[in-house]
């Protein structure tokens, strides 16, 4: 009779625990600080060496990123033909190709044939 109530116990105790796990609270990427500060260029470089290390290092870390606006769509920025960065709502700023800016965004992984750079949940930094 004690094992049946110490496996229950057990088999609550482990129901509990995969329950926080997979239903645990979204990150704000907004409002965690950068594991990694780079330029466009310093981060296409790296890609440009060792793809494969590059990812392990970054992937689905949240990062900043400085360059110079080569496309904008609503929901999308291209930082230097090297980044491109998705918005989870379509951005209100004013923003023109050729403009310094600073983002920041989490890691989701490389486009080995456009040799581009993904970061999704961007934010633009002031």
């Amino acid at each position: 009779m004690k094992k049946i109530g110490i496996i229950i116990v057990l088999l609550i105790a482990i129901g509990l625990i995969g329950y926080n796990y997979v239903f645990q609270e979204h990150r704000n990427i907004e409002s965690e600080p950068p594991s990694h500060t780079l330029t466009s260029k310093q981060v296409a470089h790296e890609f440009s060496i060792d793809p494969e290390t590059a990812e392990a290092k970054y992937l689905n870390k949240t990062i900043e990123i400085t360059g110079i606006i080569s496309e904008v769509s609503p929901n999308e920025i291209v930082i230097d033909n090297t980044v491109v960065c998705l918005f989870q709502t379509p951005t209100e700023q004013d923003l023109q190709t050729k403009q310094d800016i600073k983002i920041k965004g989490r890691f989701i992984g490389y486009d080995n044939l456009l040799e581009q750079v993904k970061l999704d949940q961007c934010s633009i930094i002031y």
